[in-house]
């Protein structure tokens, strides 16, 4: 399954299939949209931290073809809550409940 570059409409009965509470699945889908978007923007981070210079110079800034093409590529990727989405729905986000698997004290 292809992930979607846009938003689209989603029937919330196929969502809590899972969990049996659509909060339960949106609260799922955050935190994992969450760790994603960490992931991607350290992933970012690391590779523009090439282009980084040490002074302050406004002359000594220019356009960085790589940089640009490096920024694009980002811009073009699926948001996090998309890919969440799919993840959820594919079955690949391990999640779990504490308060339901040892009962509540």
């Amino acid at each position: 399954m292809a992930i979607e570059t846009t938003t689209i409409t989603r029937d919330l009965r196929n969502l809590d299939t899972q969990t049996s509470n659509i909060y339960e699945t949106i609260s799922v889908l955050a935190k994992r949209a969450n760790q994603i978007s960490v992931n991607v923007k350290e992933e970012l981070n690391a590779k523009l931290s090439e282009f980084a210079t040490s002074g302050d110079n406004l002359e000594e800034i220019f356009e960085n073809r790589e940089q640009i093409e490096i920024s694009r590529h980002y811009e073009r990727m699926p948001k996090p809550t998309l890919v969440s989405i799919n993840e959820y729905l594919e079955g690949k986000v391990y999640f779990r409940n504490p308060a339901k698997e040892g009962g509540e004290k």
